[in-house]
């Protein structure tokens, strides 16, 4: 079994649609530590279950300096945006998603 790997830092900005007052109802930013993790029994032709940069392109090109609520169709919750990811990425099986020092989310498929 072979797996990889991919951390990656991204600066976005989002606001919580919440059914209780919250301040993060308000439009806010992070700088999110994204990981990424994939598995595969068997490598591509090239030798890899994915290239790290298609990885990196996924997340980063999509969500890296942007406004969440613009790019996500849903509420941008990290858990939210940690199950998006996983779902974008080929062989992905996990993903560990931290908005600050303190919360991390990690979203794995059963």
């Amino acid at each position: 079994m072979y797996t990889v790997i991919k951390r990656m830092e991204i600066s976005a900005s989002h606001s919580l649609t919440l059914p209780y007052p919250s301040k993060c109802e308000n439009l806010h930013g992070h700088n999110w530590i994204i990981t990424v993790y994939c598995r595969s029994k068997e490598l591509n032709e090239y030798g890899m279950v994915v290239d790290f940069s298609q990885i990196k392109e996924v997340v980063q090109g999509a969500l890296d300096h942007r406004h969440l609520n613009d790019v996500l169709p849903f509420n941008p919750t990290a858990e939210n945006i940690a199950r998006w990811v996983c779902e974008q990425v080929p062989y992905c099986f996990k993903v560990e998603v931290r908005e600050s020092e303190g919360n991390t989310v990690i979203y794995e498929k059963d």
